[in-house]
């Protein structure tokens, strides 16, 4: 396993979001010992707890404290991947016997169904994808909503794959590129996005209207072919590209909004809950 190009994946568990790291070989899930403590106890700081915690566990001899992996895991915070303590699922069964919590049963069983899935997916692909559809349609999303999701997810691979063509593989820069081209059309960082429609972890163009999509999948489509033309090559030239297919996006959006007579930028969006203070506390709409 090569710890330096593994993909954070995201799980939630009574809606806490837990990180972990899938293993192809051994058909493993590593997980973040921070997101498991913090989901299991009531600790103001996960971190400090899970610090205090393996101390004990070192001084007291136990092999949990072994079988700890370091993995670079992408921060909730700043999206950046930091070394992070993670434990196999049968580590972090033992490490349910060390915190007191009334919800280890049922984060047992979110562990065993999780295994139980992944696994799954990896014979066959297509589980993966019903799972997906059966999740946006029990959240009230239409068929064809669903459709154009799905493109756009396999569109934005390709346009990624021109960019590493292009020279762009740090994270970061995918970021910069992706906010050149959502600056252009409608005028607002991705981050500036989210927070003009009231998000904070949840994903942007789920939360966005039929309309919207569009013209994300346009600008980005558009960026795409624009690279393929004129293959530029490092983040500055790719930033021109990208702000040119954003431009694409924009004068579709200009064109409309001048037929409509209002904007297609909306503040709504798909959650059945609002934040309520600066921390992630939610309440129902």
């Amino acid at each position: 396993m090569s710890k330096d190009k593994l993909e954070t994946i995201s799980n939630l568990f009574e809606g806490n979001e837990i990180r972990s790291i899938w293993d192809n070989e051994k058909e493993e899930y590593y997980f973040s010992v921070v997101d498991v403590i913090s989901a299991l106890t009531n600790a103001n700081i996960p971190r400090n707890y899970w610090s205090d915690l393996k101390r004990k566990l070192k001084d007291e001899g136990s092999q949990l404290h072994e079988k700890i992996v370091q993995l670079k895991m992408k921060s909730k915070k700043d999206g950046k991947n930091y070394l992070t303590d993670t434990l196999d699922t049968k580590g972090i069964l033992r490490l349910i016997e060390s915190v007191p919590s009334p919800k280890a049963e049922p984060f047992k069983l979110w562990l065993a169904n999780l295994g139980s899935e992944r696994i799954d997916e990896v014979f066959d692909p297509e589980i993966a994808i019903n799972r997906a559809v059966d999740y946006y349609r029990k959240r009230g999303y239409s068929d064809k909503w669903i459709k154009d999701r799905l493109d756009g997810i396999v569109d934005r691979k390709r346009l990624t794959d021109v960019w590493k063509d292009g020279g762009i593989t740090k994270n970061y820069e995918y970021g910069i590129l992706t906010n050149e081209i959502y600056q252009e059309w409608s005028g607002m960082k991705a981050s500036e996005y989210k927070a003009f429609k009231g998000l904070r972890k949840e994903s942007l163009r789920d939360n966005m209207s039929d309309i919207e999509v569009l013209l994300t999948d346009l600008g980005e489509t558009a960026t795409r072919e624009l690279a393929k033309k004129h293959k530029p090559y490092g983040l500055e030239q790719n930033k021109k590209i990208a702000r040119m297919g954003g431009n694409t996006a924009k004068v579709a959006r200009d064109d409309l909004e001048r037929k409509l007579g209002e904007s297609v930028i909306t503040k709504n969006n798909n959650l059945n809950y609002k934040y309520i203070e600066s921390q992630d506390k939610i309440e129902n709409k």
